[in-house]
C-alpha cells in the first residue's frame, strides 16, 4: 500500500490574519498576553474598529481545543449579568475569537499590590458563587451540552495522581492504582450524583479580575471557564480558597466560606463534608497534572507548586470522612520533599 503522509499543520498566522480581516480587526496592533497550562494563546488587540481594544483568543482545534464550550458558557453567564467577556467575533472552525478586554487587574495582582483588598475581593467572589448557584446549572449553554461532573470524571481526574506523580517517582503499579481507585470511589460516593451547580472549575486568583466600577457580582470578571461542568457548588469555592498558585490564610479561607454559606443558605456541616471530599479529589488531580506538565510537556516550573497543593491535600484528608483515603496516601504516596521532587525532575 502507498504510504500516506500526515496532513501539514495549519498555518495559524495565516488563519489568524484571515479571521481578523473578516472580523474587521485587520488593522489592529497585536501584542502577546500570558498564556496558561493549555494550548490556548491570548493576544491583546489595540487600535481596532473605532480605536477599540480587545483580546484575541487562539484555541487551535488541531491541538484538541474547542471554542464551542467557551462560547456557550459565556452566553449563559452573560445572560445572568455576570462579567464574562463579551464575544465580539468568533470562528469555532479555526479556533479564533475576539473577546472583550476586561483589563489586567487579576485578583492575584491586585492582592499583591494592595493586601488590604484581599479579603473584600475574596468575599465578593464567594458572593458571586452563591448567586451563580442560586439557579440550577444549565444542561445546554448555547450550542454546548454542559457535561455532568459524574463518577467517571471524578475518578479519572483523581487517577492522575498515581498515573503521573507516583509513576514519575518510580513507585506506581497497576495493583496500587486499582486500590487507590477503590478508595477514591468509596470516598466520593456522597457527591458523585450532585448536579445542581455550574462548576466553573478554574475559579482562582489568576482567572478572576477586579472590576470595581461595576456593581454586585459583576465586579468579578471571569476567565477560563470553558471546562465548566454540572456538579457540586463546593468545587469552585475550594478552587478559590485552596489556590495552587498563591497562599491563602486560614482566616481568609474561613471568611470566604462563611460568606458563601450565609449567601447560599447551605448547611455548614453537610457543606463542609462535601467540600473536604471535593477538595481532596481536586488537589490529588492537580498534583498529577503538575507532574504531567513536567514529565510530558517539559514545563518544570509546575513542580515548584506541588508542595503548596500537597499542604492543601493533607488538610483535606484530615476530615473524618476521608480516613480510608488518608491512610492509603500516608502509606503509599511520598510527600513532595526535595528528594522526591528531584527524582521527578530527573525522570523526564
Amino acid at each position: 500500500m502507498p504510504e500516506t503522509s500526515a496532513s501539514p499543520a495549519p498555518d495559524r498566522d495565516a488563519l489568524r490574519a484571515a479571521f481578523l480581516a473578516q472580523a474587521g480587526w485587520a488593522a489592529a496592533t497585536i501584542r502577546p498576553l500570558a498564556g496558561d497550562a493549555s494550548n490556548r494563546r491570548y493576544e491583546r488587540l489595540s487600535e481596532g474598529p473605532g480605536g477599540a481594544g480587545a483580546v484575541l483568543m487562539d484555541a487551535p482545534p488541531e491541538k484538541g481545543e474547542d471554542l464551542v464550550p467557551f462560547l456557550g458558557v459565556t452566553q449563559a453567564l452573560r445572560a445572568r449579568g455576570f462579567s464574562a467577556p463579551e464575544i465580539l467575533a468568533a470562528d469555532p472552525a479555526t479556533g479564533f475569537a475576539v473577546i472583550e478586554d476586561l483589563g489586567d487587574d487579576l485578583y492575584a495582582r491586585v492582592c499583591a499590590r494592595d493586601p488590604a483588598l484581599e479579603t473584600p475581593l475574596y468575599l465578593a467572589a464567594a458572593e458571586l458563587l452563591a448567586e451563580l448557584q442560586s439557579a440550577p446549572a444549565p444542561e445546554i449553554a448555547g450550542d454546548h451540552a454542559v457535561p455532568p461532573y459524574d463518577r467517571g470524571t471524578l475518578e479519572r481526574e483523581a487517577m492522575l495522581l498515581p498515573e503521573w506523580y507516583l509513576a514519575g517517582l518510580g513507585q506506581g503499579s497497576a495493583a496500587l492504582a486499582e486500590e487507590f481507585r477503590g478508595r477514591v470511589t468509596a470516598a466520593l460516593a456522597p457527591v458523585e450524583d450532585v448536579r445542581g451547580a455550574l462548576a466553573l472549575r478554574d475559579f482562582h486568583a489568576e482567572n478572576l479580575l477586579w472590576l470595581p466600577a461595576r456593581r454586585g457580582a459583576a465586579r468579578v470578571g471571569l476567565l477560563d471557564y470553558q471546562d465548566a461542568l454540572r456538579g457540586h457548588g463546593a468545587y469552585d469555592l475550594i478552587s478559590l480558597t485552596e489556590d495552587a498558585r498563591r497562599d491563602t490564610s486560614e482566616g481568609l479561607r474561613a471568611a470566604a466560606t462563611r460568606r458563601y454559606l450565609e449567601a447560599s443558605g447551605q448547611d455548614p456541616e453537610a457543606f463542609g463534608t462535601a467540600a473536604a471530599l471535593l477538595a481532596a479529589q481536586r488537589n490529588m488531580k492537580i498534583v498529577g497534572i503538575f507532574a504531567r506538565l513536567h514529565l510530558r510537556d517539559g514545563k518544570a516550573g509546575y513542580l515548584d507548586l506541588i508542595p503548596r497543593v500537597w499542604g492543601h491535600l493533607a488538610r483535606d484528608l484530615a476530615h473524618p470522612a476521608l480516613s480510608e483515603l488518608q491512610a492509603f496516601v500516608k502509606a503509599h504516596v511520598p510527600p513532595p520533599a526535595p528528594g522526591a521532587l528531584a527524582r521527578l525532575r530527573g525522570a523526564r
